[in-house]
């Protein structure tokens, strides 16, 4: 069995996957001061609560984009596993990159867009919604050739409401009327139906500029928010990136 683990800035999703499919899936708060020990700690109580025997870990695959926890899952991986882990970056070739620096792509752009291409096929676009509002491209050849970062759902919601002394947190759920007739109902409009009109506005430029009518696959923490609100969202997949390292890794293996 592969252990696959994708740290992202808010949230770290831990997997077990078989030959062919991810098994099952758990999502923690990423915390940059945890230690090798509380990693490991935490890990085994998932596999157990699952019947997921540690000896039964054979291999690792990590995707990380926050460096201070890289030396900690290394660690743990010896120590409780007893495992190297492939840790994805560009060296790894795994997609084509076809981009001013290959090496600036993040770990988490590369993971998602190998799982895209393979589970829905070229030309595509990944919306990755979460710390921040991410937009992957890959072309009709299957390349990865850029995209755009925005900022997050939640980071705008926390800077609206900072910055406007009246205004005050409230759940992000979806408003039945995108006119809000009280303070909730329209700060919950003017960010979900406002993040569905930017995620619709960039898809229809990338298209263009794609020359090509891409499937649009939506993941990340905030996916499920969207899915059903952004118009040109056709899929949605929380557990794109796990996917994406399972793939990595079995190629990596060959």
């Amino acid at each position: 069995m592969l252990l696959v683990i994708d740290v992202g800035n808010t949230n770290t999703k831990v997997g077990v996957c078989d030959d062919t499919r991810l098994l099952v899936s758990w999502s923690l708060t990423t915390r940059r001061e945890q230690t090798a020990d509380e990693y490991g700690l935490f890990v085994e109580t998932l596999l157990r609560t699952r019947g997921v025997d540690t000896r039964n870990i054979t291999g690792i695959a990590i995707s990380n984009v926050v460096p201070q926890t890289q030396r900690a899952l290394d660690d743990m991986a010896d120590k409780y596993f007893g495992a190297t882990p492939i840790t994805v970056d560009a060296s790894l070739e795994a997609i084509p990159l076809a981009v001013d620096d290959p090496r600036s792509v993040g770990a988490d752009r590369i993971v998602a867009t190998v799982a895209a291409v393979a589970l829905y096929g070229p030309p595509l676009i990944v919306v990755d919604l979460g710390t921040a509002t991410r937009f992957d491209c890959v072309d009709g050849r299957g390349r990865f050739v850029g995209g755009a970062i925005a900022p997050g759902i939640a980071i705008a919601a926390d800077a609206l409401l900072t910055r406007a002394a009246r205004l005050y947190r409230v759940e992000l759920v979806r408003p039945e009327h995108a006119i809000g007739r009280d303070t909730v109902t329209n700060i919950q409009s003017g960010i979900v139906y406002g993040f569905a009109g930017l995620i619709d506005g960039i898809v229809g430029r990338m298209r263009s500029e794609l020359a090509a009518d891409a499937t649009v696959v939506a993941t990340g923490g905030l996916a499920s928010l969207m899915a059903d609100v952004a118009s040109s969202i056709q899929h949605l997949n929380a557990d794109l990136k796990l996917e994406g390292l399972r793939l990595i890794y079995q190629r990596a293996q060959k």
